[in-house]
């Protein structure tokens, strides 16, 4: 399909000669209306959907694996045979239909009616008889969906301290803050799909404490809840800035979909917004202000942005990008007070600012875990299978600090698909399957239109080697310690970002003893 819309390639309905894909080839066309990708695995032939149902990803410009492709955009995989997202963050299907061999043509037919029943039921023998799931972010929603999608038939709770159902909060700060993604875009789902998948989703529901003897979580109303099963999903919550004035109506914090409308309201008349901190969120906040026309000034001890997880080099590339598009920063420097209309620094002087977004960071919400008495390592400890010292109470995404196969060492990550990717291994692993986690850490970030991707986990390195022209928007880093690889990131190297993740996978089911991808 062209940027347009307009699909593009053979009618495969037509059909295209069987020479024209290889073992391994992948082929865009049409049928029926729609966009389709043909496959071929050895003797067999696969016709699917070609449009992630991610956000709209061009599955022909992917990486086959196995009888999977690979989104170049997110990384989220489909099954060629079934058309189901194995992997985050896809969580809908793409179409299939049947392929045959006429004439030496390889033809696409019929498409394949998809079954609305889930996959058999777990045995109760295998099954818990309660499941209850804390927290309503990318990991609490995609552990819920995989228990129904693998067939729990069981009492399922999910109690979110949200206002809102489980919404696509990557968005908050790039899209939808900067004007161009509706409402609509933002929940994951609508309310009639927790209904219809009877999970029994709870909002505003502040779980105060767990009784382990009991098994149960007890909530601020006085409600509680039992499990025999329960999965920690509580996120992480934002560091507040700790100077005079930082109270004030002006100031802004972004971690919720409520956060982020209040921040849209709060900016509606501003002429001068005030970042600080030039990680992620700030980055992101920077550019998305700017897309609505607002002068934007950024505040940050650094010497460059993101420069603690992306290097000097790629945080000078990302701090001329934000120049280039008007940001101005004031680096190396912080902020000693907040007024109504100006903020102090402590390298002196003042900024004029009538609104005021705060990014320093977040702090994984450990409350509830301290409280049950879990082991705790600057986030839950877990082992491979995601379950905390106390057995039955599994823990997943920003909270959970777990045994990385490939960096040897216990991580903690504050990423989306990385806590879907948790949520959805924790739910098999609940229903007793003892499934290693060992996928490797993915994010991306998009500043001003510029797309980065981000492959492995590299706490700390010795060298970065940097491949291509970065003011081209092509470019790879690799970070390494030693002679070990840790992480790259990619610009306008999509196929290179799958690969590299491949990579990854490979060397982790080394050490790990899991099967190879």
């Amino acid at each position: 399909m062209s940027d347009d819309g307009e699909l593009v390639g053979p009618d495969l309905t037509v059909g295209v000669e069987t020479s024209a894909l290889p073992d391994g080839g992948m082929l865009l066309g049409h049928a029926h209306g729609e966009a389709v990708l043909l496959a071929r695995r050895g003797d067999e032939v696969f016709a699917i959907g070609a449009t992630c149902t991610h956000y709209s990803g061009p599955l022909a410009e992917g990486l086959l694996v196995g009888e999977t492709v690979r989104c170049p955009w997110h990384h989220a995989c489909f099954s060629l045979r079934t058309g189901e997202a194995e992997r985050a963050p896809a969580l809908n299907p793409v179409p299939c239909w049947r392929v045959e061999q006429r004439g030496g043509r390889w033809i696409v037919g019929a498409p394949v009616e998809r079954s609305s029943a889930s996959r058999p039921a777990t045995t109760r023998s295998e099954a818990p008889s309660s499941i209850v799931i804390v927290g309503g972010g990318a990991a609490g929603n995609a552990a819920a969906e995989t228990l129904r999608a693998e067939g729990y038939a069981g009492r399922l709770t999910m109690l979110s301290a949200d206002d809102s159902a489980p919404y696509d909060r990557p968005n908050l700060s790039k899209n939808y803050l900067a004007g161009s993604a509706p409402d609509e875009w933002i929940p994951l789902r609508d309310a009639d799909f927790y209904r219809e998948h009877d999970i029994d989703l709870r909002l505003d529901a502040r779980v105060t404490a767990i009784d382990t003897t009991r098994r149960r979580v007890e909530l601020a109303d006085g409600s509680h809840y039992g499990y025999e099963r329960l999965l920690l999903a509580t996120g992480a919550d934002p560091v507040r800035l700790d100077v005079p004035g930082a109270d004030l109506p002006h100031v802004h914090y972004l971690r919720s979909f409520t956060d982020c409308r209040r921040l849209i309201a709060g900016v509606a008349n501003a002429r001068r917004a005030l970042v600080v901190g030039a990680g992620f969120i700030g980055m992101e906040v920077a550019a998305s202000l700017r897309e609505r026309g607002i002068e934007v000034h950024v505040v940050a001890p650094g010497a460059v942005p993101m420069e603690r997880v992306l290097g000097p080099d790629v945080g000078a590339f990302l701090q001329q990008l934000h120049e280039r598009h008007g940001v101005v920063f004031h680096l190396g420097d912080t902020l000693t007070s907040i007024h109504a209309d100006r903020v102090a620094l402590a390298h002196g002087g003042q900024l004029a600012a009538d609104c005021i977004v705060v990014g320093i960071g977040v702090k994984p919400a450990l409350a509830l875990a301290e409280q049950a008495g879990l082991s705790i390592d600057r986030g839950i400890a877990v082992d491979q299978y995601l379950q905390s010292s106390t057995p039955g109470i599994f823990a997943a995404g920003d909270v959970a600090r777990w045994p990385d196969p490939l960096s040897g060492e216990r991580i903690r990550v504050e990423h989306w698909v990385v806590a879907e990717r948790q949520g959805q291994t924790a739910a098999r692993n609940m229903l007793g399957r003892q499934e290693p986690f060992t996928a490797v850490p993915f994010f991306w970030t998009e500043q001003h239109g510029v797309a980065l991707a981000y492959v492995g986990y590299a706490a700390n390195w010795d060298r970065i080697e940097i491949d291509g022209q970065r003011a081209a928007h092509d470019f790879t880093a690799t970070y390494w310690r030693g002679e070990r690889k840790l992480a790259v990131v990619t610009l306008g190297r999509d196929l290179e970002s799958l690969r590299s993740e491949l990579e990854f996978e490979g060397a982790a089911a080394v050490v790990s003893g899991a099967a190879p991808p």
